[in-house]
């Protein structure tokens, strides 16, 4: 398995930098296509790739000790905050029996 940042910038002649981008070159990306897949940009993030990773990897079954391997959580409270599937509820209208 190859390691180092998955977001990368590119030289003008297409080879790959060293270096990873910024948090915020992340977040533009994002937005940008948030906008043109016609959601709201001001709700996306480069967070909102780690999250939506770690909810869909969790509601696909995938073992959680692997997803916090993989996110580099050390503690399952964290990767708690990460997985989305307990939002799904909030303020629904059966809340109070679910």
């Amino acid at each position: 398995m190859e390691t180092g940042s998955v977001f990368q910038s590119f030289r003008k002649g297409g080879s790959v930098k060293p270096d990873r981008l910024s948090e915020g070159s992340v977040a533009d990306i994002v937005k940008r296509y948030a906008k043109a897949a016609g959601l709201d940009p001001e709700t996306m993030s480069g967070h909102s790739l780690r999250a939506g990773f770690v909810t869909s990897a969790l509601e696909a079954g995938a073992d959680l000790l692997k997803v916090m391997d993989v996110t580099r959580h050390r503690e399952v409270k964290t990767l708690k905050a990460y997985d989305r599937r307990a939002k799904a509820f909030k303020n629904h209208a059966g809340k109070g029996f679910l």
